[in-house]
């Protein structure tokens, strides 16, 4: 009985969450749709502009749960900009929550709206939120052979010509790190040295092609490039061994009390633009965060295991910048569940079946 108590208990630290975001994708999917049916006579950056504010409010109420909610402490170290940039986002690649680690940086710079994500083709499945992302200006791109580079240009073309704010989320390693898939990794390293590169331990070997075409199609339009290494301090066993990153689930669960995030920005003067040249940047830059992911876990000195180099400083991040979206999207569907009457609950479910109907089609036949 007590046991079961405790699994209940545990249970519903994500259930409660996961309901909330879950339950409010369709009322903001109609909002979306109402303001986009309001501008469709109006210039395209009016409804940018709109489609970008709708997005912080739900990415806001996102942050509520994974930072507010689980209590988590966000130690950064480097300094992140105080004003908004137009940028490139660069990142390890480990668990299902890193992309919530973009959107804590982006929010601490009032640019929470302007995220936007490449992602695996795999992920346009993904019911109401794989079509939103996409007409968002995210990108979903094939691995290896299969990479569209023409379409990923064209999508982020039209993107550059409308002048749209741009934090384009990139995780270049193509695939989550994962210390228990040994082979994974050993094949990784294995691919580095037939290419010529030093062979990574805490890092996958980064592929060149997503990051490559996004920075040389908005070179004039972005301002920088900004190189994130992440640690969850729920990696870090008793010993010096490295354990798996915690799921989304987890990370609700509050099984990664601290987060060490190192950042660092790059201008765009020092990148270089030609392929080859621009893989062995990239390579650099994954080399580098590779010592210093090497020296967290590893390190003998006690000043230097369990950190990154320089200063960290703890971010917190204020409620009153999430708590309103909840209370306003939680205002919004509660009464539309709860009507006297049946129309609201089909509302809503027919919100989520052609939505998701919708969404296939826009990723799939659209241009």
């Amino acid at each position: 009985m007590l046991l079961s108590l405790v699994v209940h208990t545990y249970s519903l630290r994500y259930w409660f969450p996961a309901v909330v975001m879950l339950g409010t994708a369709p009322v903001y999917v109609l909002s979306w749709g109402a303001c986009r049916v309001l501008t469709a006579v109006l210039p395209s950056r009016l409804y940018r502009r709109m489609d970008d504010h709708l997005y912080n409010i739900y990415q806001s109420l996102v942050l509520f749960f994974f930072e507010n909610y689980t209590g988590v402490e966000i130690v950064i170290y480097g300094d992140v900009p105080k004003k908004k940039e137009n940028v490139v986002y660069l990142s390890n690649h480990q668990c299902t929550a890193d992309w919530i680690i973009a959107d804590m940086l982006a929010i601490r710079q009032k640019a929470l709206g302007h995220v936007r994500y490449v992602l695996k083709d795999g992920l346009k499945w993904l019911p109401l939120y794989g079509w939103y992302f996409s007409q968002h200006g995210g990108v979903y791109v094939k691995r290896s052979a299969k990479f569209d580079e023409k379409a990923m240009k064209k999508k982020l073309s039209s993107q550059t010509v409308l002048g749209t704010p741009m934090y384009l989320v990139i995780f270049p390693e193509g695939t989550r790190y994962n210390p228990e898939l040994k082979k994974m990794i050993s094949d990784s390293q294995d691919f580095a040295t037939k290419e010529g590169l030093a062979a990574l331990d805490h890092v996958l070997t980064p592929r060149m092609k997503a990051s490559h075409v996004a920075i040389e199609t908005m070179r004039d339009h972005l301002d920088a490039v900004y190189d994130i290494t992440v640690v969850y301090e729920a990696t870090r066993g008793k010993s010096s061994d490295r354990q798996p990153a915690p799921t989304m689930p987890e990370f609700l669960c509050k099984e990664s009390p601290r987060v060490h995030i190192h950042f660092e920005r790059v201008d765009m003067k020092e990148i270089p633009l030609e392929s080859v040249f621009f893989r062995g940047w990239l390579h650099k830059r994954f080399e580098i965060k590779d010592q210093m992911l090497t020296t967290f876990y590893e390190s003998e000195d006690p000043d230097k295991k369990g950190k990154f180099p320089g200063e960290g400083q703890r971010s917190h991040l204020s409620i009153m910048k999430t708590l309103p979206s909840l209370l306003f999207l939680g205002g919004l569907t509660l009464p539309m569940l709860m009507t006297g009457n049946s129309s609201g609950r089909k509302l809503y479910v027919r919100t989520w079946v052609y939505g998701t109907l919708l969404g296939w089609l826009w990723v799939n036949v659209s241009p």
